[in-house]
């Protein structure tokens, strides 16, 4: 795939809510990551407004182990705390392709388009563990993100054949990457395949569901640095 990259991040332990699990103030994690916490790690690896992040497919490594966790998360509409069990997966590990595709949509950041620059800025991000903190579904789980052969390890459910997951949760469509004036959200079928997951495009999800009017916030030179200023950095040793 043309900028692809590829890396593993592991952790501890991971959430990544199933939406349906939030009333009354509780968490469980899908089984799986969804394509939007995938593509937030990527974003953590590296990220600009100029380019947007497509993840491809990922492969469950480890086997799917859940631990549950009593905590105090804060009342709804009252002062204090409350009691809650959240439910977290186990020792996780994911191997990941992405590529990256300019956001035609931000003509404000037209002049950024330097698709070579963007990629080899992405691989060497990935070689340092990227450039913002990585978190597995929510700031609690810590993960950590390192460059990896994709495919050579064998995982925990190659050769299990098919698993269907359900409805998942896929992604958020931002005004800013769709051109549009609302916020949605996207839902789709998943289906794990003898370890690994396709996730379709973003604008391949039929169930598409509004949920507001929001503002594209604005990028130009006074607020964001340019790749061949960081390019630049990469080449002299400064990043």
């Amino acid at each position: 795939m043309r900028n692809e990259i590829q890396f593993k991040v592991y952790g501890r332990m991971a959430l990544f809510t199933d939406p349906l699990t939030k009333v009354g103030g509780e968490k469980a994690s899908y089984a799986v990551p969804t394509y939007q916490a995938i593509k937030g790690i990527t974003e953590s690896i590296y990220w600009k407004p100029t380019i947007i992040w497509y993840i491809d497919e990922i492969r469950i490594m480890n086997e799917i182990c859940t631990q549950s966790r009593g905590v105090k998360p804060l009342k709804y509409n009252e002062a204090g705390n409350d009691l809650a069990i959240y439910k977290y997966l186990s020792d996780v590990e994911y191997e990941v392709k992405a590529h990256l595709e300019f956001n035609l949509h931000r003509t404000d950041m037209a002049q950024d388009r330097n698709e070579n620059k963007h990629h080899n800025i992405a691989k060497r991000m990935v070689e340092h563990g990227g450039r913002r903190d990585i978190f597995l579904g929510t700031r609690e789980c810590q993960g950590y993100v390192e460059p990896v052969s994709y495919g050579v390890k064998k995982s925990f459910y190659e050769e299990k054949g098919s698993i269907p997951l359900g409805t998942m949760f896929h992604g958020f469509n931002y005004i800013d990457e769709t051109g549009g004036a609302l916020l949605q959200v996207r839902l789709w079928q998943a289906v794990m395949e003898d370890g690994i997951i396709h996730f379709p495009r973003p604008e391949k999800c039929t169930i598409v569901k509004n949920i507001r009017k929001t503002a594209v916030k604005h990028f130009d030179k006074n607020n964001v640095r340019f790749v061949d200023e960081e390019y630049a950095d990469m080449e002299g040793g400064r990043l």
